[in-house]
């Protein structure tokens, strides 16, 4: 899951200033498996004690110990491979169809092959032997707490970690659903108290600004796109989903979080609960098949050419509906990415300028820069939780109406 562009999609741990978050571990037993494993050195030893282990066994290889490291390497060199252990080149590699069918076909060469791989990956059992090499060093300690410090890892209570970007096994807590919990929590607790100040006749800064926000989402997008008589009713659907979006958009802003709208996953899960909405809705007004029906237009076609014609346009409107819907999604993820996109470009004028004599013109530009496009993502988080709360409505709207 791991991104080159400003970590956009998900991770599991949190990132602050290095001097906030220093690493000052010494030893090996202080340092987490998954992170131990990741290290090439020690990719490299585990799978040479691999090799030996397999040669002293009943599975025979088919090449020569160096000859099959050697291609190891080669195959751990792919980016689609990054950082991906001996033992799953074996079970994985279609170069190494040899290994699979021999584990599939002989239950008791695949029970050795398990044993092999569980001592390999031992890495508390294997301290000593692996602490006695030259690898392990103060220099690779040091390189180790240096990648480490500034990130705050999320405990993993139900899972265990591949790496700071994917789960190895279990079910993982990243930090984008603890922000979108936050956000939640957040949205819940304003509203809940907004209401019992209303509702007690009290006045705050806080509950009119929630009041404004409530009436412009009735008044301005559920009104007009849904109806008068029916907009009453998806007004909390539409209010929620605007305050959670712009929460979640305006994350992003504030340094070391980042937008969880600019992860595919929250945006897709957004506009599914969307869909979810007016397909529930259309249904419930008129029913399985009216739903179905009411997706054609109506047209005042005879019969014959009605034969023809209607299931054409059934289908292109069925394909329609969940297209609009896909867009939805990728339009807010698009535009909250480009965001971060274009902060990129602009630092990265000043870090190519670096030694140049034009750094003294191309960083101050890049600074001013960046903080102008920071503003108009403060701009951008509201109008995209605008168009899509509005579209929404369309959407909604169009599916408990006839055409």
């Amino acid at each position: 899951m791991s991104s080159a562009i400003l970590h956009i999609k998900d991770s599991y741990y949190f990132e602050v200033p290095k001097v906030f978050a220093p690493s000052k571990k010494q030893h090996l037993s202080e340092f987490d498996n998954y992170w131990i494993r990741l290290d090439p050195d020690y990719q490299d030893w585990e799978a040479k004690r691999q090799v030996d282990a397999l040669e002293g066994s009943s599975i025979e290889l088919p090449e020569s110990p160096e000859a099959l490291l050697a291609e190891y390497h080669q195959w751990r060199s792919a980016d689609a491979n990054f950082a991906k252990p001996f033992d799953v080149f074996l079970e994985e590699a279609p170069s190494q169809k040899w290994f699979q069918t021999i584990i599939e076909e002989n239950s008791a060469a695949k029970t050795e092959w398990q044993g092999i791989k569980a001592a390999a990956e031992d890495v508390r059992g294997s301290e000593d032997s692996y602490t006695a090499t030259h690898e392990w060093s103060p220099e690779k300690i040091a390189d180790y707490n240096h990648q480490l410090s500034g990130k705050l890892v999320i405990p993993q209570p139900f899972g265990e970690l591949r790496n700071h970007y994917a789960m190895d096994s279990g079910i993982g807590i990243s930090k984008y659903m603890i922000l979108l919990t936050v956000g939640a929590i957040v949205i819940f607790y304003l509203c809940r108290k907004a209401g019992e100040m209303l509702l007690s006749g009290q006045k705050s800064r806080v509950t009119s600004i929630i009041e404004v926000f409530l009436e412009f989402i009735r008044d301005q997008i559920a009104k007009p796109t849904i109806g008068e008589k029916d907009a009453h009713r998806f007004v909390p659907f539409l209010w929620t989903l605007f305050l959670f979006i712009l929460i979640m958009n305006l994350l992003g802003i504030i340094p070391f979080l980042g937008a969880p709208t600019a992860s595919f996953a929250v945006t897709t899960s957004l506009a599914l609960m969307v869909i979810a909405v007016s397909i529930g809705s259309g249904i419930k007004r008129f029913g399985v098949f009216g739903f179905l029906k009411n997706q054609v237009p109506g047209m005042d076609l005879h019969w014959t050419m009605a034969l023809l014609i209607v299931p054409m346009i059934w289908i292109i409107e069925v394909a329609g509906f969940f297209i609009k819907h896909a867009v939805l999604s990728v339009r807010l993820l698009a535009n909250m990415v480009a965001g971060h996109l274009v902060l990129l470009a602009l630092m990265g004028i000043a870090v190519s300028a670096a030694g140049a004599a034009s750094w003294w013109i191309a960083a101050p530009l890049s600074i001013f820069g960046a903080v102008a496009i920071d503003c108009l993502e403060l701009f951008v988080a509201f109008l995209q939780a605008y168009v899509f709360t509005f579209l929404s409505g369309l959407f909604i709207g169009a599916a408990i109406h006839h055409h």
